[in-house]
């Protein structure tokens, strides 16, 4: 697959990499390496292949998804630096509109 230059820094700018311009063009090659792979890989017939999660079998240990009591506060806030009325305080990350 052939990619134009301009993709080639597309990407690099949605990744947030500074590229030169040699760098652009050696990853273009590459980047189209990768990508004739993957159209290869597509071709694959995966008729009666189940899917998997990975690549040696796993069993899940899975719970019952049952009801529980919750911790009581005292002890979820036992540990926290800073609580305020039954609550953990974190810093604030959005400044109020001034």
């Amino acid at each position: 697959m052939a990619l134009t230059r301009d993709e080639v820094a597309e990407i690099a700018q949605l990744a947030r990499l500074a590229m030169s311009e040699s760098e652009l063009e050696s990853l273009r090659g590459e980047l189209a390496a990768i990508l004739d792979h993957v159209a290869a890989l597509a071709e694959v017939d995966t008729t009666g292949v189940d899917p998997m999660t990975h690549a040696v079998p796993t069993t899940l240990r899975l719970r019952p998804d049952t009801a529980a009591p919750s911790l009581p506060v005292e002890v979820a806030l036992r540990d926290a630096p800073v609580e305020r009325d039954g609550c953990f305080e974190v810093p604030a990350i959005i400044k109020a509109a001034t």
